[in-house]
């Protein structure tokens, strides 16, 4: 698979001790790529299970979380659409949210008829995004590799809260790697530890990690070195 060395690389040198994963909306199920007969209760549960195969899961498989299918691009039928409205004014009644950031959660808005999920080392069509799980320094390390954490005009280097995975529209939007904290249903959802990040690979910046990221890991050596030596000079 075409992925396979990046995402060795990035488990080895990010010292990740949960694999990457992929993903892409699709037009149809590809060939020899099997549907999931297992219910999850949102979209965000599928990372999990991505992380042991590749599979794919149509709309309706996504509709048991309103937002998420919604984020994710999926008309939802009528039924649906009242159920996330009244999900959206329990969250607004909670002060979780407030109404006017509703209009303005990043979406896909291509219509898709699923997802397909795997394994980074696995997946068998182009990546529409991969997924991490870091912790800060793994976020930190992988951040300066991608070029998002740049000082330059170009690169708006911003993390992102809830609904988590409204990071997967914002970073394919936007062409960047996006981080996330999470929401309180991603980690319900997901059970992800406490002291982990979402960070979002736009798909088109894949290939140009495996060099970044060697450079980034050689630069951050020679400058612990470096404060080291710093530190050395003023006893505790």
């Amino acid at each position: 698979m075409p992925y396979t060395e990046l995402a060795a690389t990035l488990q080895r040198r990010l010292a990740l001790d949960i694999p990457p994963i992929a993903l892409a909306r699709v037009a149809e199920s590809p060939s020899g790529v099997s549907r999931l007969e297992t219910a999850v209760p949102s979209a965000c549960a599928f990372w999990r299970r991505a992380e042991r195969e590749v599979f794919y899961a149509t709309a309706d498989d996504h509709f048991n979380c309103p937002i998420g299918a919604m984020v994710m691009g999926f008309p939802l039928p009528e039924a649906k659409s009242s159920e996330l409205m009244g999900l959206v004014e329990q969250m607004c009644a909670l002060t979780y949210i407030s109404m006017d950031e509703v209009p303005n959660i990043p979406a896909f808005h291509e219509p898709v008829a699923g997802i397909v999920y795997g394994p980074l080392a696995e997946f068998p069509i182009e990546p529409e995004v991969a997924l991490l799980w870091t912790t800060p320094v793994e976020a930190m390390l992988f951040e300066e590799a991608a070029g998002a954490t740049a000082w330059t005009a170009q690169a708006a280097a911003a993390v992102f809260g809830r609904p988590g995975c409204s990071a997967l529209p914002m970073a394919v939007s936007r062409g960047q790697v996006v981080t996330s904290l999470g929401c309180a249903g991603m980690r319900t959802y997901t059970g992800i530890p406490d002291d982990r990040f979402l960070v979002v690979i736009p798909g088109n910046r894949l290939p140009p990690l495996n060099d970044a990221l060697t450079r980034t890991l050689v630069a951050n050596h020679q400058m612990r070195e470096f404060y080291a030596s710093q530190k050395a000079k003023f006893p505790d």
